[in-house]
């Protein structure tokens, strides 16, 4: 079992930054791939960001990429999305999760190989 906490979310202006954080506790949690998913009002649950257990590869989607980097520290047991150039369309619910069987590119998008999930935390951009 895994559990994990995110924290971080907050009220933002367009052009600013967060940095989140999500703490887990558990075992082996330098073996799971970790990511972050995001789910606006209304819309459906959209990939993020993950890392693999190494922390040597990342992937984004278009939508992110050059904005926002993930990245982990297995001692803390702890990964940080950290959000530059946030735009109002970045409003939404965070979560991160991890995945003890996503591996590459591919698998690592998708939110059916992530075996456990935050609770969420509310990140919030306004024009």
């Amino acid at each position: 079992q895994v559990q994990l906490v995110e924290s971080g979310g907050g009220l933002v202006q367009a052009g600013g930054s967060l940095r989140l954080s999500c703490a887990a506790s558990g075992r082996s949690f330098s073996g799971y791939t970790m990511g972050w998913f995001r789910q606006a009002l209304g819309k459906e649950r959209e990939f993020v960001a993950a890392t693999s257990y190494s922390g040597g590869d990342t992937y984004y989607p278009d939508s992110v990429k050059g904005r926002f980097t993930i990245s982990r520290d297995n001692a803390k047991t702890t990964i940080y999305l950290q959000m530059n150039n946030l735009k109002p369309e970045d409003t939404a619910v965070y979560c991160c999760a991890a995945s003890a069987r996503a591996r590459g590119s591919i698998m690592s998008a998708l939110d059916k190989y992530y075996n456990y999930w935050g609770q969420g935390t509310q990140v919030t951009v306004s024009s």
